[in-house]
């Protein structure tokens, strides 16, 4: 499984110096969902990293999937993410409860 980083040029190059291979540039909302799209498809992804503020500039059926998705399993750094702690990620993706 790998990470995929999901972002504009600032917020990628932090995951490129320390070592993420796939990560996408998406300066505009449509190339943002074009990118996201590319990174569900590929099978070999299992976490994907977004800034939460770009959470809000994709369409609401999108966010949904993203939100709802086990496999890639999306986070969503700073801002809202969804209702959803790091904890109930974390268990939804692994179905257990790692802090107990």
């Amino acid at each position: 499984m790998e990470i995929a980083i999901v972002g504009t040029g600032e917020f990628i190059l932090g995951f490129r110096l320390a070592g993420v291979r796939k990560t996408y540039v998406a300066e505009t909302d449509e190339r943002l969902v074009e990118q996201i799209n590319q990174v569900l498809d590929d099978k070999d992804v299992g976490i994907l990293v977004l800034k939460g503020s770009d959470m809000e500039r994709i369409p609401l059926r999108l966010r949904t999937t993203l939100e709802n998705s086990v496999k890639p399993t999306v986070i969503a750094i700073g801002g809202e993410e969804g209702g959803l702690t790091m904890r109930e990620r974390i268990k939804r993706s692994v179905g257990v409860d790692l802090w107990k």
